[in-house]
C-alpha cells in the first residue's frame, strides 16, 4: 500500500439552509488517481475549493503531506498543482511568460523556472507556441498550457477540476495521454469529471457523490460489477417504448427508459436478443455495462440544473 498523501475526514459545508458537502471522507495515496464524479450540484467543486483552502469547511479536517489545512495552507499549496474549470491564463503573456510568472508565485527563481520551461512546453506539445499568447491557441492547447503551468513547481499532487470540458475528442485524448504519463511518473491526481470514459481510463478509484454525500467508492470495474448486471441491450426506434410493459421485461433483471431508448439490464442477453428478432423495425445495441450505467443507476436519469 502506497503512503497516503492527502486525507479528508468528515468534511461538511453549508450555504444557508443547503448542505453542499455532507460528512465526506476520502484519501489519496501516492501514485493514485482518485476520480470524483456526480451530477451538477453534487458538491465536487466545493470539495476542491476546500481542499485548496479557498473555502473553509464547517466541520471536518484536511491533511496533506503530514501538514494540516488551513494552518499550513501555504506549505501544502507549494506541493500542489491546480487546473481549474475556468481558463485563468494571462492573455497578455506568451506561453513561456505564463509559466515564468506562475513559477514566481511559488518563490522559484527566474533561472530555475526558465530551465524548466522547455521541458514543460514539450510535455504540453507547445514548443512551437512558446512565444504565442493564449488568444492564439485552440481550446485544447490552452488546457495543455494550464496543465504545464500546474507542473511548474513539480507538485506531488494535482487537483484537476473537469480539465477536458469543452474539448473535442482529439484534444481530450491528447490530454488523457499526458495525464497517464504523469501517473506513470508517480504523480498523484484528484480529478473531477463528467466524462465517464475519462474516469474509467484514468482513475484508480472513484468517489461517487450525490447531494454532497459519498454514495459509492471503489475501483471502476469493481463498482460496475457490484452494482450492475453485466450485459446491457439498448433498444430504440418506432415502438420501442411499448416494450417496457411487454413480455420482454421478464427476460431482463431491470428495465429503464431514457428519452426514446429502452435499456434492458441482464445477466444473459441471448434470450432477449432472440426475442427482439421479432421486432425488425427496432434497432438494438448489445454491450457490456459501463460507468455511465453505474452513474445513472446511482444518481438517476433526471437532468439537473447547475448548482
Amino acid at each position: 500500500m502506497n503512503p497516503v498523501l492527502f486525507s479528508v475526514e468528515h468534511l461538511s459545508k453549508r450555504y444557508g439552509d443547503s448542505t453542499v458537502v455532507d460528512d465526506l471522507s476520502f484519501q489519496i495515496a501516492a501514485g493514485e488517481c482518485l476520480g470524483v464524479i456526480g451530477p451538477n450540484g453534487a458538491g465536487k467543486t466545493t470539495t476542491i475549493r476546500m481542499c485548496l483552502g479557498q473555502s473553509a469547511p464547517d466541520t471536518g479536517s484536511i491533511a496533506a503531506f503530514d501538514l494540516s489545512m488551513p494552518r499550513d495552507a501555504l506549505a501544502i499549496k507549494a506541493q500542489l498543482g491546480v487546473v481549474s474549470q475556468l481558463d485563468t491564463l494571462d492573455p497578455d503573456f506568451t506561453c513561456a511568460e505564463n509559466l515564468l510568472v506562475y513559477g514566481r508565485y511559488f518563490g522559484m527563481k527566474s533561472a530555475q523556472i526558465r530551465e524548466r520551461i522547455p521541458a514543460l512546453l514539450e510535455f504540453a506539445s507547445l514548443t512551437s507556441k512558446a512565444n504565442a499568447k493564449p488568444g492564439e491557441l485552440s481550446g485544447g492547447m490552452k488546457r495543455r498550457l494550464s496543465l504545464a503551468r500546474a507542473l511548474v513547481n513539480n507538485p506531488r499532487l494535482l487537483l484537476l477540476d473537469e480539465p477536458t470540458t469543452g474539448l473535442d475528442p482529439q484534444a481530450r485524448h491528447l490530454m488523457w495521454e499526458r495525464l497517464q504519463l504523469l501517473l506513470q511518473e508517480g504523480k498523484s491526481i484528484l480529478l473531477t469529471t463528467h466524462f465517464m470514459d475519462e474516469a474509467e481510463r484514468l482513475c484508480t478509484r472513484l468517489l461517487v457523490l450525490d447531494h454532497g454525500k459519498k454514495i459509492a467508492e471503489g475501483a471502476p470495474r469493481d463498482l460496475i460489477s457490484q452494482h450492475l448486471e453485466p450485459d446491457v441491450v439498448e433498444v430504440y426506434g418506432n415502438g420501442a417504448l411499448a416494450l417496457v410493459d411487454s413480455e420482454l421485461k421478464s427476460l431482463s433483471a431491470r428495465v429503464e427508459v431514457s428519452g426514446e431508448t429502452v435499456f434492458f439490464y441482464t445477466r444473459d442477453a441471448k434470450p432477449l436478443l432472440q426475442a427482439l428478432a421479432a421486432y425488425p423495425q427496432l434497432r438494438t445495441l448489445h454491450r457490456p455495462a459501463n460507468l455511465e450505467d453505474l452513474f445513472l443507476k446511482l444518481t438517476g436519469r433526471q437532468i439537473r440544473e447547475d448548482a
